[in-house]
């Protein structure tokens, strides 16, 4: 059965706003969730989602910094999910990382990470760190670069988003570009990162410094966006379950490679909503009101 492979953390509730995002979006295909310390998965993995979560250790990014985080950490998690993005890659499967996943995959690739916005960037630590995964209102805006994947699936080069975070991607790493910025957060090499992707057209891969798992349900552009993300991850999971293997085989798949190199010539116009969208968007926002 297609499988989507969520990796999240140890609390028991960790994968239910992330499950619940992925069926709203159409995911009627099989979700294998991941902790740390879980041996790694063997199934015909056709995506993976990395859900938010503590900091990742220094460590990782640089090799030489022995200071602590400023947050709680995780090795056993860092770990697998290192290992879960390296097989993921090289199947080029589709990739979508949230808050922490984008640091992680940030991470993965060689890339860095800003310890603390607000010791290295200045301003109020509650900028960046607002409100929990039951509250759905959004914090500040994010500009989305205009000729990105993420613009095309968003639909809109201005987002509002939530904000629970105060570690941030300083550099994507490789293979990654940086698509998005908080206009008013400044770090020393320009504005914050909010959201990467994949410089290879061909590879779906995505993460957003925010939580739009928890914005799903909310009738306005920030839900609309949200949706839309997990929608367009779903799509690209269901054409890359057209392949075959276990997450560890390193096969690549060049028709699924070439499908998303058109997916993302395609993918919606600029700054315009998906009529089919809209009324799923209503429905599910009806359907969590009643508490359904």
């Amino acid at each position: 059965m297609p499988t989507v492979v969520l990796s999240c953390s140890r609390e028991p509730d960790a994968a239910r706003w992330p499950v619940e995002a992925l069926r709203r979006a159409g995911w009627r295909g099989a979700i294998e969730v991941v902790r740390p310390s879980d041996p790694l998965p063997e199934v015909e993995a056709c995506g993976l989602l990395l859900a938010g979560g503590v900091d990742v250790e220094p460590r990782h990014w640089d090799p030489g910094d022995g200071s602590a985080s400023a947050g709680e950490v995780d090795p056993a998690r860092d770990a697998i999910e290192l290992d879960l993005v390296a097989r993921a890659w090289v199947r080029r499967l589709p990739i979508l990382g949230l808050c922490r996943g984008a640091q992680l995959l940030a991470v993965s690739r060689g890339g860095r990470l800003c310890s603390d916005i607000a010791t290295e960037c200045g301003g109020d630590p509650t900028d960046h760190q607002h409100g929990t995964a039951k509250d759905d209102g959004v914090r500040h805006r994010v500009d989305v670069h205009a000729r990105s994947r993420l613009a095309r699936i968003v639909g809109a080069v201005r987002v509002e988003v939530n904000s629970r975070h105060h570690q941030a991607v300083r550099v994507p790493g490789d293979g990654l570009v940086a698509v998005a910025h908080d206009p008013d957060t400044r770090m020393p090499e320009g504005l914050l990162v909010e959201a990467i992707e994949a410089l290879d057209p061909s590879r779906w891969v995505v993460g957003v410094q925010w939580h739009p798992e928890n914005l799903v349900h909310r009738i306005d552009a920030a839900g609309v966006a949200a949706f839309r993300l997990f929608a367009h991850f779903v799509r690209a999971a269901k054409i890359a379950a057209r392949g075959d293997g276990a997450l560890g085989e390193r096969a690549e798949t060049a028709t699924n490679s070439a499908v998303f190199a058109l997916l993302d010539r395609v993918e919606a116009p600029l700054a315009v909503v998906d009529a089919r969208v809209e009324p799923i968007v209503a429905q599910s926002a009806e359907l969590h009101h009643r508490g359904q």
